[in-house]
């Protein structure tokens, strides 16, 4: 639907569009993996995962004792780490990634932030892993899950690009979509009811104060269109183990197959 339309809606039947923009927020669009994805997942080991109402597909890439757990984004899956996958595998890594709720090889439904939040805190304890790499959104799920869980202790942390606050990510539904205020309200008092939270206490920023991670690196391009580079400063800002690098020409996906951002990665878990 047009934002014009959508508009006009939200005046007339506000009800109705707040739905409309809850499902967009709760029903993750998957786009194809490249061929050369495809074939890195086709040589792990796979596993089914059943986790809530999910079918969870998780991958292994066996290698030494050093081991990494890879968390993609919202809309992601773990086909995207395929570059790095296969650097990790070259500096004998045993890697482990998985495919969200309703994201991937796993089977699909209403899913959100609060269900891939606790999965990647189930998947931290079962593979026992103290290195991590997220993508975008991954950042918001992991940070939220080690938020709630200080016992899980990590050492090395690497966020390629990370939100803050998700009041941010319904800004940015409501400007994608052209939800008005009233509609906006209507659809964070629902998020706020279903899950018992306040939805401005939702913040990156505010969990990396407590979380338990050794070392942390945030890597984000300056001109990255999807999310701003100053949501990812203010991140490091409040997080005293995180270090900073900005880089520029990798946009918000490429980031993931650019090999000067793969190798400061490797070079940041293996020191």
């Amino acid at each position: 639907m047009k934002k014009t339309f959508i508009k006009l809606l939200s005046t007339i039947l506000p009800n109705q569009v707040a739905n409309f923009a809850y499902n967009q927020l709760t029903n993750p669009q998957i786009k194809k993996l490249r061929p050369n994805e495809l074939e890195v997942l086709d040589k792990s080991q796979k596993e089914i995962l059943k986790f809530q109402d999910f079918d969870i597909q998780l991958y292994t890439w066996l290698g030494g004792q050093d081991t990494v757990l890879l968390i993609h984004g919202w809309e992601g899956q773990a086909g995207n780490f395929a570059d790095l996958i296969q650097k990790l595998l070259e500096q004998n890594y045993t890697i482990y990634a998985f495919d969200a709720p309703s994201h991937g090889f796993s089977s699909t439904g209403k899913t959100s932030l609060f269900e891939f939040t606790e999965l990647v805190g189930v998947l931290i304890r079962k593979f026992g892993v103290s290195k991590l790499v997220s993508h975008s959104f991954g950042g918001v799920a992991t940070t939220f899950a080690l938020f709630k869980n200080l016992d899980l202790k990590i050492n090395k942390y690497v966020l390629l690009t990370t939100p803050d606050k998700f009041s941010e990510r319904i800004e940015d539904v409501a400007e994608q979509v052209g939800i008005t205020n009233k509609v906006k309200n209507i659809l964070i008092n629902r998020l706020e009811k279903e899950t018992s939270l306040d939805v401005n206490q939702l913040n990156v920023s505010k969990f990396v104060k407590t979380i338990n991670v050794n070392k942390a690196l945030i890597i984000h391009d300056k001109k990255d269109t999807v999310i701003p580079i100053s949501r990812s400063k203010n991140v490091h800002n409040n997080w005293k183990a995180c270090e900073f690098i900005e880089i520029e020409g990798t946009g918000h996906f490429r980031i993931l197959r650019t090999k000067s951002v793969i190798d400061k990665t490797l070079e940041f878990l293996n020191t």
